[in-house]
């Protein structure tokens, strides 16, 4: 099983009047970014073999998820799970991981619950490299309870890394 953790695309710095800050939407350069960010690991991914993509609610995130879905040309499930708000702790989605467990999956959210989950899923207590806007964290995670193993870390504008310092 693969999962790419994905933190969403740069958004506007202010909030639309009368809303929330889950109404932030990406800015126009964000969406220019991430997308031509996305296009240089969309063979990494692969849409063929994901089963299925979750994506915060929050407006930036699903707008990040669509531009992905869009590059990888994926037709597959893209739902919104309240497991990926801000807030939520990252075993929130155990449940999630282990019912797809057959599946690839990727998962748009937010900082820093995208590097908590890397580091929870790589059975670390954090990782080296700061989840900037954008980023792609690619995990491969075998049977049973073993941390999973790092296939690469991309962050837009920075070389691809395909391990973490020791």
């Amino acid at each position: 099983m693969r999962i790419f953790l994905v933190r969403h695309g740069d958004a506007d710095a202010e909030v639309p009047e009368g809303l929330g800050d889950e109404a932030r939407a990406l800015t126009a350069k964000a969406r220019q970014q991430i997308g031509a960010h996305f296009a240089s690991v969309a063979d990494r991914i692969g849409a063929g073999t994901v089963g299925l993509m979750l994506t915060s609610p929050l407006v930036r995130a699903v707008q990040t998820a669509q531009i992905l879905t869009t590059i990888l040309k994926y037709e597959g499930p893209l739902r919104a799970h309240r497991s990926l708000l801000p807030d939520m702790p990252v075993g929130a989605m155990d449940a999630i991981i282990n019912e797809h467990a057959s599946d690839d999956l990727i998962l748009v959210g937010h900082s820093p619950s995208m590097g908590a989950m890397a580091a929870y899923l790589l059975g670390q207590q954090s990782i080296p490299k700061p989840v900037n806007p954008g980023t792609v964290i690619g995990l491969e995670r075998g049977e049973g309870t073993s941390p999973a193993r790092l296939l690469f870390y991309a962050a837009p504008g920075q070389p691809l890394i395909e391990e973490f310092p020791p």
